[in-house]
């Protein structure tokens, strides 16, 4: 069977989840079962040291691989849209698209501070075991030894932490270490959405714009109807305005600004001093 591959493409705790089980809630669209597939897309790359896995690191055998991975979701699930979505892509659309070339794109973004008061909370959460047996299914093989030793390293290392946080979360960037050792987790937190969106933003920059729609989060929860028949008809999916109803019924706007209300104001100014010129980009500033 052959699918249209979609690639949503985020920050974390942009609303990249919600998105991809809006579309999912379609017939005939599917996707792993699974939150994300990052073991996936680095197989083959798994001992880079960063989420930013250049472009030319997305190598025959890569391309084969992935696209391998997409044909499967299609075919197991009867599937003519494939859906995408793992927020470390962020960082290396550019990788993406030259192993997956014919996806389009799905661009959300949302206050970059809103992000860091909910992303703070997922460095610091204790073990969820049936979420992290999902995962642990779409780990190559090969691979297996090389992540087991790293999420023991990373829980352990919550246990004597002064943040009591994990050693590692979300997209990993150029410079992890030195960031981690010179920043606060709020700092960090902030750093990945800043990266994540800068890189996304200059990739798209260079794409056609039939390839890549851009949904700003706030928009999308206060009219989910309405967003997302723009995302239909860019997607060319033929859905009732009655599917696309129920489809939203669970969207809410409930989230805006609950990042946010978690920080204290110096530690907005602070962080606004420290990523405002790209939350003023976004028209996330004053």
């Amino acid at each position: 069977m052959t699918s249209n591959n979609v690639i949503i493409i985020g920050a974390p705790r942009s609303g990249t989840n919600m998105l991809r089980d809006v579309l999912c809630e379609f017939e005939g669209v599917a996707t792993w079962p699974c939150d994300e597939i990052n073991y996936l897309w680095r197989h083959g790359n798994v001992r880079y040291p960063s989420d930013e896995i250049p472009a030319e690191r997305a190598t025959p055998a890569v391309q084969a691989y992935m696209q391998k991975q997409f044909r499967w979701v299609s075919e197991r699930y009867g599937a003519h849209t494939v859906v995408e979505k793992t927020c470390a892509n962020s960082l290396r659309v550019p990788f993406i698209d030259r192993a997956v070339p014919d996806a389009r794109y799905i661009y959300i973004y949302r206050d970059g501070l809103d992000t860091t008061g909910s992303a703070k909370l997922r460095w610091q959460a204790k073990l969820d075991i049936p979420y992290l047996m999902e995962k642990v299914r779409f780990v190559p093989l090969t691979d297996l030894p090389y992540y087991g030793t790293r999420y023991l390293w990373s829980r352990a290392y919550r246990l004597f932490s002064r943040e009591q946080r994990l050693a590692f979360w979300g997209p990993a960037l150029d410079g992890m270490p030195e960031i981690l050792e010179r920043h606060t987790l709020n700092e960090v937190c902030a750093l990945q959405w800043q990266r994540c969106v800068e890189n996304a933003e200059a990739a798209f920059a260079k794409m056609p714009d039939e390839r890549v729609i851009r949904v700003r989060y706030e928009d999308f929860v206060r009219d989910p109807e309405g967003e997302l028949r723009r995302l239909v008809e860019f997607l060319g999916l033929q859905v009732s305005d009655e599917t696309i109803r129920e489809s939203v019924s669970g969207v809410s706007s409930r989230s805006i600004g609950k990042g946010r209300a978690s920080l204290e104001e110096d530690e907005v100014a602070g962080l606004e001093a420290l990523i405002g010129r790209t939350l003023e980009r976004y028209g996330y500033c004053g």
